[in-house]
Formats: structure tokens, C-alpha cells, sequence
């Protein structure tokens, strides 16, 4: 959400502030699942190469992290343990956001989102703009 608001700045100023104001001071890590969204959204909604080139602009300002061996590890228990309770994260459709939420957890940072779907993941603090 966050990279999204960051690339759609222009047409939603208010809602890229919110988000830029909880990650003011912070190191900012992005998930590679995140630059995958966001590239194919890109394709998917035909944009030209000059916002592509935008968007790519925009993902260089942040640290990528890959999917190093821990991480899968990391995201292989998040899937067993949300399936297990019946969490939506646990389901393929949700595999994106699954590592995006893997990767939080990985590296013991925060994971800056409005979407309720990381909510009661156990040892993951979400921050959202609803909260502020």
C-alpha cells in the first residue's frame, strides 16, 4: 500500500502524506513480492514507458529485501499456522501479501499497511493510517 500510494502520489496527495508521515525516520524495506505487484500492475494496466520508468524511479528509493532461505522458512510457517486457524493469509490467493507479511517478521520490523488482512498475525505489528 504504501509503495502504491508513493507511485499514485500525484493523484492522491493526502493518502501518500498519511504514509509518508509513519515512515518518517525510518529505514524503509520493501518486500521483492511488493516490486513484483507493483511491475505487473504496471503491464496489467498498459502504462507507457515513461510512468514504467516512473515506477522503476520510485522503487529505487527503497532496500529490496530477497528471498533468502530464512525468509522461506520464515513464510512456509506463516502459510502453515494461518491455514491452521482458518486466517485468509494462509490462502493462495493471499500469497503476495504472504510475503509481505513473511518478510516483516523476518526482519522484526513494521509492516505499514491499512489492509486488515495482516491483523492478528502473532508477533507482527502493523501500522496503518486508521490508527494514527
Amino acid at each position: 500500500m504504501v509503495v502504491s500510494a508513493m507511485v499514485k502520489s500525484q493523484r492522491d496527495p493526502v493518502t501518500a502524506a498519511e504514509f509518508r508521515e509513519l515512515i518518517a525516520g525510518r529505514p524503509v524495506v520493501v518486500s521483492f513480492a511488493t516490486v513484483t505487484e507493483m511491475r505487473y500492475g504496471a503491464r496489467k494496466a498498459h502504462w507507457g514507458e515513461l510512468r514504467r520508468r516512473s515506477l522503476e524511479r520510485t522503487l529505487s528509493e527503497f532496500v529490496v529485501a530477497q528471498p533468502v532461505d530464512e525468509l522461506m522458512t520464515v513464510c512456509a510457517e506463516l502459510r502453515y499456522n494461518c491455514e491452521r486457524r482458518g486466517v485468509a493469509l494462509g490462502q493462495k490467493a493471499h500469497e503476495a501479501d504472504r510475503w509481505i507479511a513473511a518478510t516483516a517478521l523476518y526482519l522484526k520490523a513494521d509492516l505499514v499497511s491499512d489492509d486488515a488482512g495482516f491483523q492478528g498475525i502473532k508477533d507482527l505489528t502493523v501500522l496503518s493510517r486508521r490508527d494514527s
